[in-house]
């Protein structure tokens, strides 16, 4: 069994709340946008879009590290990358909230698997 980095498996894990996160963003978004509209609330909507453009841009950092280590260690960086660009896409703007949903669940899986890359030693994976 290989040994496997816990900062994947932590990576994927606030991807998975990411996830989660991303679904329900338009609806929080909407919502707080109806009750300032209402004059029920002032400013809610930005302080709302800010919490998910925030979680957004923290897991590029997480998955950017998810690449260096995963690189370092010779396990395979798919999930890293795929886990970037989702969290890139959405940290972008909300309108690519399904988008990067899509690619966070496959990182999700790449990073819990954490296969060995090809056309490495492996001395850093013990068997």
């Amino acid at each position: 069994m290989a040994k496997k980095l816990k900062i994947n498996t932590w990576t994927a894990i606030f991807n998975i709340i990411n996830c989660v996160l991303f679904t329900v963003s338009w609806f929080v978004i909407f919502g707080t946008a109806f009750t300032d509209a209402a004059g029920t609330t002032s400013g809610a909507t930005g302080g709302a879009g800010a919490f998910f453009y925030v979680m957004a841009w923290i897991g590029v950092i997480l998955n950017a590290i998810c690449i260096y280590q995963s690189h370092k260690h010779g396990i395979k960086m798919t999930g890293g990358i795929l886990g970037t660009i989702g969290s890139v896409c959405f940290g972008l703007t909300a309108l690519l909230a399904f988008p990067a949903i899509v690619l966070l669940i496959i990182s999700c899986v790449l990073l819990f698997q954490q296969h060995a890359a090809k056309n490495t030693d492996n001395t850093s994976i013990q068997h």
